[in-house]
């Protein structure tokens, strides 16, 4: 479990969990006998699986940093919002091109819609929030009102 900001963040991804499963059991079948459970031409097609892209969250002494993994996306199919204490990154992950299901060998790549929404422990300054997007990398910088900043105190010894 990963702690952030001294909350616990568990994601549920039933979705992720049965592929896990479903590739172990792959595994196992074809070490024990050599081949694969299934011929490859019957492994999944792109419509079957859901992504959610991978975050990271952390702080630094005047903001906080999120930053999303997102890669074959144009920054004009990501929204980005913040409402209150919520920030939410929003887009759709498209296919580059059609392949019709029964063509497919392999697919290991997602695509569509996904949402993911965290919950910031303090108060952030919406005015200054700045987002920058490069090589398949979203970075938002959330800045913290002064009030939200740790205070150093300086201790007088007497």
């Amino acid at each position: 479990m990963a702690e952030i900001f001294g909350r616990e963040l568990v994601p549920w991804r039933p979705i992720r969990e049965l592929d896990e499963a479903f590739d172990e059991m792959e595994r196992t079948f074809e070490e024990i006998f050599g081949r694969p459970f299934y011929p490859v031409a019957w492994r999944r097609s792109p419509a079957v699986r859901a992504w959610s892209p991978p975050l990271e969250v952390y702080e630094k002494e005047e903001e906080y940093v999120v930053k999303a993994e997102l890669p074959g996306m144009k920054k004009e199919e990501i929204d980005i919002s913040l409402v209150g204490d919520t920030l939410t990154i929003k887009g759709e992950r498209k296919a580059e091109e059609e392949v019709k299901k029964e063509s497919y060998h392999l697919c290991e790549r997602c695509y569509g819609s996904f949402e993911r929404s965290l919950s910031l422990p303090t108060e952030v300054d919406a005015a200054k929030v700045e987002a920058k997007y490069e090589n398949g990398v979203l970075e938002i910088k959330l800045p913290k009102v002064p009030e939200a900043k740790p205070k150093k105190l300086e201790i007088k010894v007497k």
